[in-house]
């Protein structure tokens, strides 16, 4: 798009379907970098990425020719799609159906880059429906209750 100039960050978070933990230590990385190429595929960008056994966490710079639905669409049929193809889970691996888009300024990129890349320490004090829940109330997004994620209540 000729003299279009914008800068848009979303941080995008998704669950594992049924809340499982199904994303082991053994390919997080590699499924990391996979689903940075998607990305990069559709020419956007990732700025910080984080795959948790039970949820992701993506920073991504988009640009306005781009849907963000459309794009983690994309993002989750081709990773689970990929997880399948290699077999790195039993059974069929999914993600749940939604996610969370949160916007943020430039400003506060290091920081929620930060927060991203430290997952598993923000995880020994929070669990990820408390995490959830709080982006919602920070950023203010009315919800029901009954069309969230399916909580696996964490012991």
């Amino acid at each position: 798009m000729a003299n279009t100039y914008s800068q848009i960050y979303i941080q995008v978070v998704f669950a594992v379907k049924g809340r499982e933990n199904l994303i082991g230590e053994t390919f997080r990385d590699e499924l990391e970098k996979y689903i940075c190429g998607i990305v990069t595929g559709k020419n956007q960008k990732v700025l910080a990425v984080y795959c948790m056994p039970d949820h992701t966490h993506l920073l991504i710079s988009l640009k306005p020719n781009n849907c963000i639905s459309d794009l983690v669409r994309d993002i989750k049929a081709n990773a689970s799609g990929w997880i399948n193809d290699r077999g790195f889970v039993k059974g069929k691996f999914n993600w749940q159906e939604g996610f969370g888009a949160f916007s943020y300024s430039k400003s506060h990129l290091d920081n929620v880059i930060s927060y991203i890349l430290s997952q598993p320490e923000h995880h020994r004090k929070k669990n990820f429906k408390e995490e959830y829940l709080d982006f919602l109330r920070k950023f203010d997004v009315d919800y029901d209750e009954k069309y969230l994620f399916d909580w696996i209540e964490e012991v």
